[in-house]
């Protein structure tokens, strides 16, 4: 479209471009727009998201002819507008229509084998949906735990919770959320990346008791493996690839913790944290949309209620109590082990320091007798095994 300078009150448009923006409809100028460069399937979805835009029929029918094409694509180009997808209005309706439109396979293939997989109670939906609907779910979360307070997000109860028991940290992890591993790409496309794969080692784990009971034993451990595969096709950098090998290994842990009906321990604080670091906070958001599309509306309110204090337990011990629970003071370092117990260099040096490290998270080492003390036991231990 545009307006001739020398009559600036007629609209040059040639191809109805005006009645398709009215009417919120995007159609391709040129049946071959998909085939020339099928990276413009990816880019018309978001378009038709961002936009709230329906897509014309011969438009989504060029699209599917086209899919087969994807893999001329680079794998660069294919992560940007992957990544844009997952940063769009809707990551997770983006997903559907990829699936839908038979692109997904091309796109993310280790997700088709999640298609029809059956799960036991308290699942209510096979794998395949609920991977989808831990997305939508967490990007609701993060939307009612922006900083700027979302009183329609919070109006149901189960976001009611979040909003009141977490709401503290807003700023938190809106500054948490904003920090990139990548500066091409964004923190919260990367967590749905890994809230859509978190359960992709489901397939290659199924297990059916004598009563016909579905299980998944570490499947969290093949998913590592296969989103990390999945990072490296995608030529993401090695942080990310990292960051998201994490997340889903340990997607588990904070449900595991709920599940003892008790708030997590300063022991169990500091270990969480050991082992995740950073990606812990993003780990604690996946779990609570992990619960959501698991149950759906059969969660029982009590259950909720206790998973959100566990994570806000768990968020107090990384953004109030970390000098205490999760990252002590060095009270003694490996030159006092030599120097004092006479121990010589070695790994032992590293396990005796990481044990005193822990002990103080937990308040059972407070000063630097007591550490001596424990690293001298240690010692003891190491010589009677």
């Amino acid at each position: 479209m545009a307006f001739d300078i020398n009559h600036p009150g007629e609209l040059l448009d040639p191809l109805g471009g005006a009645a398709d923006l009215y009417a919120k409809k995007l159609r391709t100028c040129k049946s071959d727009a998909f085939t020339s460069d099928p990276i413009r399937i990816l880019r018309g979805i978001r378009f038709s998201l961002n936009l709230d835009m329906r897509t014309e029929e011969d438009t989504k029918a060029n699209m599917r002819d086209a899919v087969g094409l994807l893999p001329l694509i680079s794998a660069e180009r294919l992560r940007d507008e992957l990544f844009h997808l997952l940063d769009s209005t809707k990551p997770a309706a983006a997903i559907r229509i990829l699936d839908h439109i038979h692109a997904l396979k091309y796109v993310l293939p280790e997700m088709g084998n999640l298609h029809g997989l059956a799960q036991s109670h308290p699942h209510t939906q096979d794998a395949w949906n609920h991977s989808v609907d831990a997305v939508a779910k967490l990007h609701r979360i993060i939307d009612v735990l922006n900083p700027i307070y979302n009183l329609e997000g919070s109006a149901s109860l189960f976001m009611g919770v979040i909003s009141h028991r977490l709401g503290r940290y807003r700023e938190q992890i809106e500054a948490h959320l904003q920090t990139r591993l990548n500066q091409s790409r964004s923190h919260k496309a990367l967590i749905f990346l890994a809230a859509l794969y978190h359960d992709v080692g489901k397939p290659a784990t199924k297990e059916i008791d004598q009563d016909g009971h579905i299980s998944y034993r570490e499947h969290e451990e093949i998913g590592a493996e296969l989103i990390a595969k999945r990072g490296r096709e995608l030529q993401l950098s090695n942080s990310e690839i990292r960051r998201l090998r994490i997340i889903v290994a340990n997607h588990m842990r904070p449900l595991w913790l709920a599940n003892t009906g008790k708030l997590p321990s300063r022991r169990a604080i500091y270990r969480f944290f050991g082992d995740t670091g950073p990606a812990g906070i993003d780990i604690c958001l996946l779990s609570l949309a992990d619960t959501l599309a698991t149950y759906g509306p059969t969660l029982p309110q009590d259950k909720w209620i206790h998973q959100v204090e566990v994570i806000r337990t768990l968020l107090d011990g990384w953004w109030e109590d970390r000098e205490e629970v999760i990252s002590p003071p060095t009270m003694i370092d490996g030159n006092d082990l030599i120097n004092e117990m006479d121990l010589k260099p070695g790994p032992m040096i590293g396990e005796i320091l990481r044990s005193i490290q822990e002990a103080q998270a937990t308040g059972e080492v407070l000063n630097r007798r007591q550490a001596f003390e424990l690293a001298a036991k240690l010692i003891a231990q190491s010589k009677d095994d």
